[in-house]
């Protein structure tokens, strides 16, 4: 197994890392709609955390050299199911012609108050 960091996880204090890497996938930890350069949650509602958290997980992607393409799964989480729709807007819109697997969880409240949390699963191809 190799842990994967971004330039802003090495300050964090938690226990996990952004991804952990094994056997050819890249398994991203759940990246919440928090700015990770200034700790803040954007403003603009649903449809602005949403693609904070899709930003965030680019970001861990390309800390390993991947792209969108190469996400296999999103799991997202909201703390209500009626975010839905304004959620897969702005997912089909960062994903394009790629249509990973995914599933919507409606849960409870998210960690500092955010609306959308996504964690993924990456195909790590050959030579990367």
């Amino acid at each position: 197994m190799k842990p994967i960091h971004t330039d802003y996880s090495k300050q964090q204090g938690a226990h996990y890392v952004p991804a952990m890497e094994h056997n050819g996938v890249l398994y991203i930890s759940g990246q919440l709609s928090k700015d990770p350069k200034t700790g803040r949650i954007p403003t603009g509602g649903i449809k602005a955390e949403a693609e904070q958290a899709l930003a965030n997980l680019e970001l861990v992607l390309k800390a390993r050299g991947l792209q969108r393409e190469d996400v296999i799964f999103c799991r997202v989480y909201t703390p209500d199911v009626a975010y839905w729709d304004e959620i897969n807007a702005v997912y089909a819109q960062f994903f394009g012609d790629h249509k990973p697997a995914r599933a919507i969880v409606p849960t409870n409240a998210l960690h500092f108050g955010c609306l959308v949390e996504i964690e993924a699963m990456a195909a790590i191809g050959e030579g990367k």
